[in-house]
């Protein structure tokens, strides 16, 4: 290796443009390798061939990428390089328009929902359930696999199966968050549970609800009607109970109900 041609951290740095503590970082992760190490001093070298690589990281690092993503992407040739980059980038973009239109669902952007909740009573009911982490863009497929495979299961045993579907909605989900959901049919009789199916009992009580059209239960749309019964909720001043349950068909013809167990004993 040709001295001449190798080059201290501080000055592989200022050609490349990364610091000190970048350069121990990637040397560390694999990312770029010294050339060399001085056995008597522990100096650091750099090869000049090494610049364009030095160089590649750093703008690579511009954009926010994990080193383990710009690990795979520097060992690419420049076309595929380009192809990765511009599918990361069409993500992104559809990451951003979907947080700005859930932006102007919470700001109120959106045309208010003007239908004032409605109370019921819910009867005792015993669900066969199943539950799964997923995200907004998975919730529709995994409820209507999980009914149908519920009320397969409830067919085969010769019990009732067409009872509504309810949906428990345990955490928010969204293009981002992959909340817990809960799929449940009410059944009478008996059945044993299997696989990933369970039976759990559902108390009798009250619930707040609000009928939803299909016009406005996509997601963030949606997410209107639950601000609206939620709003309800601390307005007279009444404890919300459990988890939202969304109940597929819902009254008056609504593509699903939005409701919220609640107590109707007043908070202290």
């Amino acid at each position: 290796m040709n001295d001449a041609e190798l080059m201290l951290p501080g000055e592989f740095g200022a050609a490349t443009r990364l610091s000190s503590k970048a350069l121990r970082l990637y040397a560390e992760q694999g990312l770029l390798v010294p050339a060399g190490i001085d056995p008597a001093t522990g100096y650091r070298r750099y090869h000049r061939d090494q610049i364009a690589r030095g160089r590649l990281i750093a703008r690579l690092r511009t954009f926010d990428l994990p080193l383990a993503r710009i690990a795979t992407l520097i060992e690419l040739s420049p076309e595929r390089r380009q192809a990765e980059l511009r599918a990361w980038l069409a993500a992104q973009e559809a990451q951003l328009r979907r947080r700005r239109d859930l932006i102007e669902a919470l700001d109120g952007a959106a045309a208010p929902i003007t239908a004032p909740p409605r109370l019921r009573v819910r009867p005792p009911r015993k669900l066969l359930c199943q539950e799964r982490r997923v995200h907004i863009g998975e919730l529709d497929t995994f409820v209507t696999d999980a009914q149908q495979r519920i009320r397969a299961r409830l067919q085969a045993t010769g019990l009732p199966h067409d009872g509504p579907t309810l949906v428990h909605l345990h955490g928010f989900v969204t293009h981002d968050g992959d909340g817990p959901v809960e799929v449940a049919v009410p059944f009478t009789g008996s059945i044993e549970p299997v696989d990933d199916l369970r039976i759990r009992l559902s108390p009798a009580g009250t619930d707040v609800y609000l009928p939803v059209a299909e016009a406005d239960a996509g997601f963030p749309d949606i997410l209107r009607a639950y601000e609206t019964l939620e709003a309800w909720i601390d307005a007279n001043h009444v404890l919300s109970l459990a988890s939202p349950v969304e109940i597929r068909p819902g009254t008056d013809g609504a593509l699903l109900d939005v409701t919220y167990p609640i107590s109707t004993s007043e908070r202290g």
